[in-house]
């Protein structure tokens, strides 16, 4: 499978790509930091490992409905990357500084980002037209890089967390980005918010971008649309066209999509992955993911990388953001170090959250902080991997005439950090999902984890030693179910 340039799409594609800061706009290269945090040296949370289930004693004999599939051989362009510098990309950590905290707030949190990590803080606004001084943002995605390590971290927010806003008092985080704007905080919106992240949850942001709704759909119009992997189908009220008002209740439908591969364009991928109304805002984080893993490896197929210059100019209206053409075209060589396992997923979700109604009468979600503190610790942690793991290798084929279910059945495999690439099936009318093991000694204990990770019964586990640069060949069939939750999936 392709090596995934996650970095450099999400923040070339998937807010937008960037603009040179100008000197009347509010947002700083380097923001003043406001709070009394002390960021250790070298901090070493503990990542919680992950233990597959036992598989048990698996059948050693073919199915009759299931042959044995033809032999393949890979075919391979040798490529070779450019070089890459970790430390031009690695942020400067300054001394902290004092920041007075009111009696009545929260302790601060323990900082958990060191100088080995660059964070990018994604954000969809509720801005409807450049007129709107005033908005809050919706969609909160952090992006925690580790260069020298080829790892990234997605971590979604939800927009009703209830935290403490420096110099404001408690408040939804969503409303963070608007308080800045209004009472002239220093640095504007996006250090405020910036700030209440690290104040709430100990994570440092060094960069911002920050998308309105008309760039959303321009960005992914300007790739021809995205391929989105649906696996569990999604209903919603839509809007029937854009150019409809939407105060107009009949100008409304409810709109399905999936499982599948979905292809987008932007109106429709915007409503996917902002629409709530039939879900809810954890949900949303989860599609908002989906949409994000779909625009770069839209950007991929379009060769976009190698096409950074035209595209910042032609996108640069269509994001408000700190970074510059040069830092993007210092991150280019990344892209080649990080592949689909490397890419993992975490989200603030039902299970760190407590629903509260405020005196005031909004409905909001108080933090669980231990609990946060803790996934967060193993998303911003450096993650080994086994020598044998660093090689291992998933070819999925889709056995049926259900289009994209492969690319779905790779992308659970990509949640749970496997590597995967796609090939053609002998034929479509499988009825049963097989997971054939291509090597000369079997790992029962591996085996049972992909069982369990598909959702498959023991007996879709089939010995099949041949010569192979893969370790596994994954035929999909007709029993396959798509739908899974990528929140259990993370390593």
């Amino acid at each position: 499978m392709k090596r995934c340039a996650i970095l450099l799409i999400f923040l070339l594609t998937a807010c937008g790509t960037f603009a040179d800061p100008q000197p009347e706009s509010p947002l700083q290269a380097t923001p003043t930091p406001l709070l009394l945090a002390t960021l250790p040296a070298n901090p070493t949370p503990t990542s919680t490992p992950f233990q597959p289930q036992s598989p048990g004693n698996f059948p050693q004999t073919l199915f009759p409905t299931t042959p044995i599939p033809s032999s393949f051989t890979p075919t391979r362009t040798p490529f070779t990357p450019p070089l890459f510098d970790p430390e031009s990309v690695l942020p400067t950590v300054g001394a902290p500084v004092s920041f007075y905290v009111p009696p009545y707030a929260p302790d601060p949190a323990v900082p958990l980002t060191d100088n080995q990590t660059v964070t990018f803080l994604l954000l969809g606004s509720d801005q409807r037209s450049q007129n709107q001084r005033y908005f809050r943002t919706d969609v909160l995605i952090i992006a925690a890089v580790r260069p020298k390590n080829g790892q990234v971290s997605l971590i979604s927010l939800p927009r009703d967390l209830y935290v403490y806003i420096p110099t404001i008092g408690m408040d939804r985080i969503n409303a963070a980005y608007e308080y800045g704007l209004m009472y002239n905080y220093p640095g504007g919106g996006q250090a405020l918010l910036a700030d209440t992240i690290l104040y709430n949850l100990g994570v440092r942001i060094d960069h911002i971008a920050i998308v309105d709704f008309d760039g959303f759909r321009k960005i992914v119009d300007t790739l021809g649309g995205i391929d989105v992997p649906v696996y569990c189908p999604y209903t919603d009220w839509h809007l029937i066209s854009p150019d409809l008002d939407p105060e107009n209740e009949n100008n409304w439908e409810l709109y399905t999509v999936g499982p599948g591969l979905v292809h987008m364009n932007g109106d429709l991928a915007l409503w996917y992955a902002r629409s709530r109304s039939k879900s809810s805002d954890f949900d949303r984080g989860r599609r908002a993911q989906e949409v994000l893993r779909a625009i770069y490896n839209r950007a991929l197929s379009t060769d976009a990388i190698s096409k950074i210059p035209e595209l910042y100019d032609d996108l640069s209206s269509s994001v408000t953001t700190d970074l510059r053409l040069t830092d993007l075209l210092n991150l280019a060589p990344l892209a080649f170090q990080i592949t689909n396992a490397d890419i993992r997923s975490y989200y603030v979700g039902r299970d760190y959250v407590s629903a509260w109604i405020t005196p005031g009468g909004a409905s909001v979600q108080l933090p669980n902080a231990p609990a946060i503190q803790s996934m967060l610790q193993q998303a911003l942690a450096p993650r080994q991997r086994a020598p044998e793991e660093e090689k291992l290798l998933i070819e999925v084929r889709n056995g049926t005439s259900n289009p994209g279910w492969d690319a779905l059945a790779a992308e659970r495999l990509h949640y749970a950090g496997y590597n995967t690439r796609l090939a053609p099936a002998d034929r479509q009318d499988y009825h049963r999902t097989v997971l054939y093991d291509l090597t000369s000694s079997p790992d029962l204990n591996r085996a049972g984890a992909l069982l369990t990770l598909l959702g498959l019964q023991p007996d879709a586990f089939l010995p099949l030693p041949t010569s192979s640069d893969a370790s596994y060949l994954l035929i999909i069939g007709e029993d396959y179910r798509p739908c899974f939750n990528p929140a259990g999936l993370t390593p």
